[in-house]
């Protein structure tokens, strides 16, 4: 709707023509970015706290709450019957799958995908839809955050925007990442997270040509949310006395943990999603399913139910047992892979942050106990548990340290909570190598594993680089007849094919020359010298899968063929041809980045 009305209000003007020309000159960088910046991050906390606002009212309606009381804060369901309220929500998620599928649209992208495929464009009913199904989906009960709706909208409005001004591609994508990072920050009234966020996870790169408008969109967000009464994100921790490097330990040992736990998260999600998807069940009628099952455990706890804000706060605000905590954090982990395996849309986000604070506090509670001359602070380990647990799985360290400085208000815990974080990232990156957003992206067959602008090596094809005059023989070719044909110097390679025209393999012209006269069979084929005979490159590939099959042969040249079925020769390609346009196509990359002409 924001969008929409944005257009319509800029090109209502009388003179269209004109204000295009004007608008144009935003192609310059400076202070014309940062101040489109600073709308785009109005835009996206007008939007969040939109959002936020109507989540609100379905659960005080929904669930009937009293005004400005938590879903998640609930100690129990007032009536067994508001177990219903997320099936009913799976019901009408159910209902918003099979109209999206029968008008056969396909799956909605995401910010990091666009920045790292489209140059930051974004559709609006990609936004639309993401939107609705997250405010359904939360709003009904299931057990995930609004941060990814949040994130989409504000990108998608940034996007719209810049798209609208014709900006350049590269401000774009910053612009993109500004939108995400100003909606965390209204989210968490949290600037530095915000900005971090964009830089980490949306841009995919720090410089210090980002920072300005990225500041300037998460500051202008933070104020604009807390102007609108957006809530803000407090954690009350207390003073927290000097550690020495020795203190660090069980700190480190416990962002380790997280780090795995991590793991066993975005695996559970997979495998429930799997089974899900084993039961033959049609998408559309899976959420609903899976309602049945988030109703059965909010009847244990009400905690489990939607993003977990309230529950999160009354968790580091009380000293419950270790049985309790340790109770809750399986049934939220069961509750938020039901939900996203099911199919209701949302993120991990904050399930992450929660999950994480209840295994710090339930690692606490157990040092305590194994060994207490350690002395772990419960509140402590809750912040930094719940920061690398949120690492693992959304990929940022910077943006959850920031979180935790700027929810705190606490400079002591930068440096305890920065070190398990980067704990729990190396060992997610080194042994998994996905956060949740890209992870889900594996599981589609995307290769992306970041924000990078990686969209040039994919349309720098086979096909543009292969050069087409290929000379080929038939396997049948004696090598005395080879050498009549072929003399030496007039080519490197000969391609070799069958009696059906299908690649056989490749001779190399010196090596034929080379044989002895003596090891030479009156008549015998060419075949038996041909090498490579199942490396193979197609059009279709991009620079970066042929260099990696360049690798693993040691060739410096391999035929092209129509495709693996076909084997028919269409072309050449030189490994030093691919590397110097690689090289070239680098180069151009790295100049847009930097603004260059």
């Amino acid at each position: 709707m924001l969008q929409s009305t944005i257009t319509k209000l800029l090109s209502s003007r009388k003179n269209r023509a004109q204000v295009h020309t004007a608008l144009h000159l935003l192609n310059a960088r400076g202070i014309a970015v940062v101040g489109v910046a600073c709308v785009v991050g109005a835009l996206a906390a007008v939007t969040v706290t939109a959002m936020s606002w109507i989540v609100q009212e379905m659960h005080w309606l929904l669930f009937g709450l009293e005004r400005g009381a938590r879903l998640s804060a609930m100690f129990s369901l007032s009536s067994s019957s508001q177990a219903l309220v997320p099936v009913m929500g799976g019901v009408l998620l159910g209902l918003t799958i099979a109209y999206l599928r029968r008008r056969q649209y396909r799956t909605p992208i995401d910010p990091i995908e666009a920045n790292a495929l489209y140059g930051g464009r974004l559709s609006a009913t990609d936004t639309a839809i993401v939107a609705v199904q997250t405010i359904i989906s939360s709003g009904f009960g299931a057990s995930v955050g609004l941060e990814a709706a949040y994130t989409q909208s504000g990108s998608g409005l940034a996007s719209r925007l810049a798209s609208f001004l014709q900006l350049r591609r590269n401000d774009v994508r910053i612009l993109v990442g500004c939108g995400a990072g100003g909606a965390i920050a209204a989210a968490f009234g949290a600037p530095l997270t915000g900005a971090f966020y964009g830089f980490e996870l949306i841009i995919g790169v720090y410089s210090v040509a980002n920072v300005a408008p990225a500041m300037a969109a998460a500051v202008t967000a933070s104020l604009t949310a807390s102007y609108l009464g957006g809530a803000q994100f407090p954690i009350e921790v207390g003073p927290v006395p000097a550690m020495t490097a020795l203190q660090y330990l069980p700190y480190l040992l416990l962002g380790f943990l997280a780090g795995a736990a991590s793991i066993a998260i975005m695996q559970l999600v997979t495998l429930v999603e799997r089974g899900f998807s084993r039961l033959s069940i049609d998408a559309a009628l899976r959420p609903a399913i899976g309602g049945c099952l988030i109703g059965a455990l909010a009847l244990i706890t009400p905690q489990v139910l939607s993003s977990g804000h309230g529950a999160l706060h009354r968790e580091l605000a009380m000293n419950y047992g270790l049985y309790v905590v340790a109770e809750l954090f399986v049934l939220k982990l069961i509750a938020s892979a039901v939900s996203l395996g099911s199919g209701f849309r949302g993120g991990l986000f904050f399930a992450s942050l929660f999950l994480g604070a209840l295994l710090g506090k339930i690692f606490a509670e157990a040092m305590i106990f194994l060994l207490p001359q350690t002395g772990v602070d419960p509140m402590i380990a809750a912040v930094v548990g719940m920061t690398s647990l949120a690492v693992g799985v959304v990929g940022a360290p910077l943006t959850m340290t920031f979180l935790a400085l700027e929810s705190s208000g606490n400079l002591a815990l930068t440096g305890v909570v920065l070190a398990a974080s980067i704990v729990s990232a190396v060992l997610v990156r080194e042994t998994f190598g996905y956060s949740f957003s890209t992870w889900r992206f594996h599981l589609r067959g995307e290769t992306i594993r970041s924000a990078h602008d990686v969209s040039w090596t994919r349309n720098l094809t086979v096909e543009r680089m292969m050069r087409e005059d290929v000379r080929t023989l038939p396997d049948t070719t004696t090598i005395e007849e080879f050498r009549r044909q072929v003399p030496l110097g007039a080519a490197q390679r000969v391609i070799v094919t069958d009696a059906d025209k299908k690649y056989a393999g490749m001779l190399l012209v010196a090596e034929v020359y080379a044989l002895d006269a003596g090891n030479e069979a009156e008549g015998a084929s060419i075949r038996t010298l041909a090498k490579y005979q199942d490396t193979l490159l197609v059009p279709s590939m991009n620079v970066k899968a042929a260099a990696d099959i360049f690798a693993r042969s040691g060739s410096e040249e391999l035929p092209v063929v129509d495709n693996f079925s076909n084997r028919r020769v269409v072309g050449l390609l030189t490994e030093a041809h691919l590397l110097r346009r690689y090289a070239e196509e680098l180069d151009k990359a790295r100049k847009d980045l930097s603004g260059e002409s």
